[in-house]
């Protein structure tokens, strides 16, 4: 188990239930990276990533 996964499960716990949109988690990223500044490549990483989850172009 990777250290995130802890902090994946308790999102997954304590939110789990709840329905967001994209704007939401958008907001709070950018909260997050405003609070965090260290944090800005990761978290850039990851909404690139979930941004292109469904690009056939990048299953090559």
């Amino acid at each position: 188990m990777y250290f995130t996964d802890r902090g994946i499960e308790e999102l997954e716990k304590r939110r789990g239930e709840e329905e967001v949109t994209f704007e939401w988690l958008a907001e709070h990223l950018r909260t997050f990276v405003d609070l965090n500044p260290d944090f800005e490549v990761p978290v850039e990483r990851l909404a690139t990533w979930l941004a292109r989850l469904d690009d056939e172009d990048d299953d090559e």
